[in-house]
């Protein structure tokens, strides 16, 4: 079978939840002897050399990237006003890798092309025109959900009212996407219900994201034990969201109990206001070198979300590295869980905040759940086997 994946950023490396969805995915396809062609988008925010990608990737994907700014500006903003696209969909079109993908099309015959995220969308008149391939969208999180659920918490204001109107947009477009494609890959079995609901009789099947297990190792003793931390993309407005609720609401609850913990926020584009919380009890890390160093020295993950959709790959990282773990519902969706067995979730400040204390008090218990969390990753996140059951939904769609 000859996959064309297409996706909106460079994937390798993996340092964030998207790029390891992207990268797990396309080595557990090629790994089961599909061959893969991944074109993508190398934006300038999250810009990685091509010669900085290992030459083994390279050549299992047939890895090729085009050049992009994507970056939002005040100018962009304001001229879509005139418009009728999404903003945040429409600075992902751009002539030079339409270019490249129609010579793709033209010399290949593929048999499925999968779009990783909504925002390659807009590429689907083109795949239409010069190939007969099923085209599949991968979606990463239902994203007019995800603003959906930031917007509620927001208060009226100028650029509120700005976001309202690109999300309705975008919803538009979103939903347009789910009608155009031949059938639509969710990582979560909560995001194929909500779209189940809206096309009845769409092809969808779950993929959960799958990691390597074998490259994250257990961690029963960390660096520093008894310590606290959020590790995620903080340029990704959901994760800003769970620290400031987590810092307001949470944090002081948890230092009068424990006045000497640690807690550590860490994340590439940390922003300046976030930094500025930095004190004698909060460590703040805006660029993490080595993300199994990480978490080899910190103990206790936190994942407070209260917006987004999806699967957070963080939290399965977590898991595979063996943390004890406090999140939200929201942060545990699309994680096939046993509640208070393979991690706690709350969700209030008082219960998010009783949680973290239990497990600094007890050693037994926080070891019970490190144990119960690598369990979980094993049995559920193998990422070869997790494309192996994709590559037979894609054979039913051939047939």
């Amino acid at each position: 079978m000859r996959i064309l994946q297409l996706c909106n950023k460079a994937p390798y490396p993996a340092n964030d939840g998207s790029s390891i969805a992207i990268c797990t995915l396309a080595e557990g396809l090629a790994d089961n002897g599909a061959e893969l062609h991944l074109l993508c988008i190398n934006t300038k925010k999250h810009f990685k050399p091509d010669d900085s990608i290992p030459k083994d990737f390279v050549g299992k994907t047939h890895y090729e990237s085009v050049f992009q700014n994507t970056d939002i500006s005040f100018s962009g903003a304001f001229k879509n006003l005139f418009s009728s696209e999404s903003y945040f969909v429409s600075r992902f079109f751009f002539k030079a890798f339409e270019e490249v993908l129609i010579r793709k099309l033209q010399l290949q015959s593929f048999d499925i092309v999968q779009l990783e995220g909504v925002f390659m969308a807009s590429y689907i008149p083109v795949i239409k025109k010069y190939s007969q391939a099923k085209i599949i969208l991968r979606s990463h999180n239902v994203e007019h959900q995800i603003w959906e659920r930031h917007l509620s918490n927001e208060k009226t204001g100028l650029k509120t009212r700005y976001l309202k109107v690109q999300n309705s947009r975008l919803k538009a477009f979103e939903l347009k996407a789910f009608r155009d494609v031949d059938a639509i890959v969710t990582i979560t079995s909560e995001d194929e219900k909500n779209i189940s609901t809206l096309f009845p009789g769409k092809k969808i099947h779950t993929c959960l994201t799958g990691i390597n297990l074998n490259s994250y190792q257990q961690v029963l003793k960390p660096l520093y034990p008894n310590t606290l931390f959020h590790f995620a993309s903080m340029d990704w407005m959901p994760n800003v969201e769970a620290v400031e609720w987590f810092m307001e609401h949470v944090w002081n609850n948890v230092l009068r109990v424990k006045p000497d913990v640690q807690l550590v926020l860490a994340g590439r584009g940390m922003p300046e206001h976030i930094k500025k919380m930095a004190s004698r009890n909060v460590k703040v890390i805006d660029d993490v070198k080595d993300s199994a160093e990480f978490y080899r020295t910190y103990d206790i993950m936190l994942v407070p979300l209260w917006s987004g959709s999806g699967l957070r790959i963080k939290l399965v990282e977590g898991l595979a590295y063996g943390k004890a773990i406090v999140t939200t519902s929201i942060g545990a969706e699309g994680i096939p869980y046993t509640l208070n067995e393979n991690f706690m979730v709350a969700d209030s400040p008082e219960k998010f905040a009783q949680a973290v204390i239990s497990l600094l008090n007890n050693p037994a218990n926080k070891q019970n759940f490190q144990k119960k969390s690598r369990e979980l990753a094993e049995k559920c996140f193998n990422y070869k086997a997790i494309a192996k059951h994709l590559l037979k939904f894609y054979e039913g769609l051939l047939q």
